[in-house]
């Protein structure tokens, strides 16, 4: 049984998340159909594993949130939040792990120019047994929380270790990006930014779609566009959900300046 933020998911409503192929993996024609399609490349093993894990370690040694297996600790909520956000967000092991070429270069080449990357970097983590509206990531597209950029933003969805469905990775509702980019064209912009819902289920009926999911493993990544409608999972497992979410686009396009200072839960975006 499957739920986000309380609500159990109908099977019916449910696929499969589709990897690229291997065979499409370097023809970027391909891929940027494929995007324009889907509305999401999932890219497995676009990373090194053993630089993923390691900033997990890493993350989780400083924050005190886990143990070495990912199992929960009891941390003093002030000391972790000075920590993550004084000492991990901006630090230079977070910055290495968004920019390392494996990552970057791949931004690079599928965009054939000059990349960028957003400066507000995300990362969140979910504890077993949490669940409850406001504790999974609620249904929305990107692009109503960067409006004064340009639509051409790809997310990168980043899972910190090996996240099986039960964990609480990413789910994306199938085809939402072409119903959104129409939408959009038509003026019907969503002010001011907000999540669409909690409620995962009445959303896949009122789009008449499905939420895809995937089992998740260290290394891989998930490019979706700003128009794609996504959110999160409960974690029903017994350890810790790691993942990070970073935003890169061409150089040269419009760039939401909003977006260039250090993510913090409390900067109003």
């Amino acid at each position: 049984m499957l739920t986000s933020n309380g609500y159990q998911l109908d099977e019916r409503r449910l696929g499969r998340l589709v990897a690229v192929p291997d065979g499409e993996r370097a023809d970027r024609d391909v891929l940027r159909r494929r995007l324009w399609r889907d509305g999401y490349l999932f890219l497995t093993r676009l990373l090194d594993p053993a630089t993923v894990l390691e900033f997990r370690r890493y993350y989780f040694a400083k924050t005190g949130l886990a143990d070495a297996d990912g199992r929960p600790r009891e941390v003093e909520r002030g000391a972790y939040r000075a920590v993550l956000f004084g000492e991990i967000v901006p630090g230079p092991e977070y910055d290495a792990l968004c920019r390392q070429q494996a990552l970057r270069g791949w931004f690079e080449w599928f965009f054939g120019a000059e990349v960028f990357l957003h400066r507000r970097k995300i990362i969140r983590h979910t504890a077993p047994g949490e669940n409850g509206i406001g504790t999974a990531t609620q249904a929305h597209y990107d692009l109503v929380y960067l409006r004064e950029g340009t639509d051409q933003v790809l997310s990168a969805w980043i899972p910190l270790g090996d996240c099986p469905v039960e964990r609480g990775g990413l789910t994306y509702l199938e085809g939402s990006h072409h119903r959104v980019r129409r939408e959009e064209a038509e003026g019907r912009l969503k002010r001011p930014a907000a999540s669409i819902t909690a409620d995962l289920p009445a959303l896949a009926e009122q789009y008449d779609a499905r939420w895809l999911v995937a089992d998740y493993a260290a290394g891989d990544v998930v490019i979706h566009t700003a128009h794609t409608v996504h959110a999160a999972l409960d974690n029903v497992d017994q350890v810790m959900r790691l993942s990070t979410d970073i935003r890169y686009q061409p150089a040269a396009l419009d760039v939401d300046a909003r977006w260039q200072h250090d993510w913090h839960d409390q900067d109003g975006l």
